[in-house]
């Protein structure tokens, strides 16, 4: 058989594995369906976030326990979705319930400090190495801060943001978030595609986009904008296209070329914050960015942010030529939640846990691509990891884009009609390990990825 003939086989043996898969997902969700047709009455494309809708359909959930959730027909699933990253502490955590519970009792909000935020931001500076901080509500919120702040104190308009990295929903970084193929022009100096409508030609005029893992663009960049360049803003781990680490060196090269141009580099340490390590990917690297973004992970499913850094970078906040403001920022819940995420959550203990789920899952499925002699890459950093359907390893999202999305639908609805429950956008997403996971629940996590595995290989 030729080798175009076996790819159209493979090709199309994985569509009818997709539909069959389809079928019986939806069989397993009447009640889903029903409140999906009830919800688009009232709530815009019947769901609460365009990011809820999925193919074949959403999933309306009831509760969580542990390292498990539930849907509204009863299904129980092991939860490796983890909220997009903000679940690491699993569900209904004792010591969460506790703190919550009682704040509830005294009060959830009065727009003015309590004493929580003191020792959360001191713990905060412990952990990434950057003694001031300030709180919001979303990843969005925060890195839309550290954007507005490295504007104010550097008194220039562009930032450098590097191609297929997600940093929120506002305008200034809704810029070549995930571009198709045809959009994205030359490698050199690619195109600034709008991450979604609205966002007018003028706004996207304020992003040079650069390659990941590239600091020779970055150099460039610099120099062709010279004295035009208010920061740098990037996920030190890439975590929008499956999970993209950086070179050795790469993070400490581009943290020096922008400094010798009087711009600062940003961390959206959004999703790698907590999720990585104690302290995320700056303490992991050992580079220091001058302003730091965490939310997700940090509140143990209560939404909080944070933007943390150096004391010349913040001291513009704290004298009032930026105004980082917000009526919910430090609310007494979300603070109470993030000390006990910090304080008798994600410990020492759990993080060694943690590590001992991820080699134990990273071997099992070692194990089975190479059983069937395929040439993916499990990658992984910390409790997240991906499985990257593509023989070459991914270094920027153009490597990315060449991976068959249609592996990752695959994946995610076996896992799904097998009893884990994942992020809905296949290729795009990871899984996330929560402190409350066990062997068994990565287990069934394998069993089902051994089953994908042994769908897909077709003999010669």
């Amino acid at each position: 058989m030729s080798s175009t003939a076996m790819h159209n086989q493979v090709s199309d043996e994985v569509d009818d594995l997709i539909a069959a898969e389809e079928q019986a997902f939806l069989r397993r969700q009447p009640r889903s369906t029903e409140l999906i047709h009830r919800a688009r009455e009232h709530l815009a494309g019947g769901a609460t976030s365009n990011w809820q809708i999925a193919e074949p359909q959403a999933v309306w959930m009831s509760h969580g326990n542990g390292s498990k959730v539930y849907d509204v027909d009863g299904n129980e699933y092991v939860d490796m979705h983890g909220g997009y990253g903000a679940s690491i502490a699993g569900h209904a955590h004792p010591a969460i319930v506790a703190a919550v519970s009682d704040r509830v009792r005294r009060g959830t909000h009065f727009a003015q400090p309590t004493e929580d935020a003191i020792w959360v931001a001191g713990e905060l500076a412990c952990r990434f190495g950057l003694p001031l901080w300030r709180f919001a509500n979303s990843g969005t919120e925060a890195t839309m801060d550290a954007v507005h702040l490295a504007r104010a104190l550097t008194g220039r308009d562009l930032i450098i943001k590097v191609e297929g990295c997600y940093h929120g929903h506002h305008d200034s970084v809704q810029v070549s978030v995930l571009p198709e193929a045809d959009e994205i022009g030359p490698r050199d100096h690619p195109n600034r595609v709008p991450g979604n409508s609205g966002i007018p030609e003028g706004i996207r005029d304020l992003v040079v986009v650069v390659p990941f893992n590239d600091a020779s663009a970055v150099a460039r960049a610099l120099a062709e904008h010279r004295g035009q360049i208010a920061a740098m803003i990037l996920e030190p781990v890439m975590m929008n296209a499956g999970i993209i680490p950086p070179d050795d060196g790469y993070l400490a090269v581009i943290r020096d070329l922008v400094h010798q141009e009087g711009a600062l580099l940003i961390f959206d340490e959004v999703k790698t914050g907590f999720t990585t390590g104690p302290g995320g990917v700056t303490a992991l690297s050992g580079v220091a960015p001058d302003i730091v973004c965490l939310a997700k992970a940090l509140g143990g499913g209560i939404a909080v942010a944070a933007i943390g850094g150096s004391t010349e970078v913040m001291s513009a906040i704290a004298d009032g030529r930026y105004e980082q403001v917000g009526t919910f920022n430090g609310n007494p819940l979300a603070m109470a939640a993030a000390r006990a995420t910090l304080s008798e959550v994600l410990t020492d203990d759990s993080y060694r846990h943690l590590d001992a789920l991820t080699a134990r899952m990273r071997s099992s499925l070692e194990g089975v691509i190479a059983s069937h002699g395929f040439d993916w890459h499990v990658v992984s950093v910390g409790a997240k990891g991906c499985v990257t359907f593509r023989r070459d390893a991914v270094r920027e999202f153009r490597d990315f884009l060449q991976a068959d999305a249609r592996l990752g639908h695959l994946h995610w609805l076996i896992q799904h009609n097998g009893g884990v429950f994942l992020p809905p956008w296949g290729k795009v997403e990871q899984w996330l390990l929560s402190v409350q996971h066990d062997e068994s629940d990565v287990d069934r996590f394998t069993t089902n990825f051994a089953k994908l595995a042994a769908a897909v290989a077709v003999a010669p």
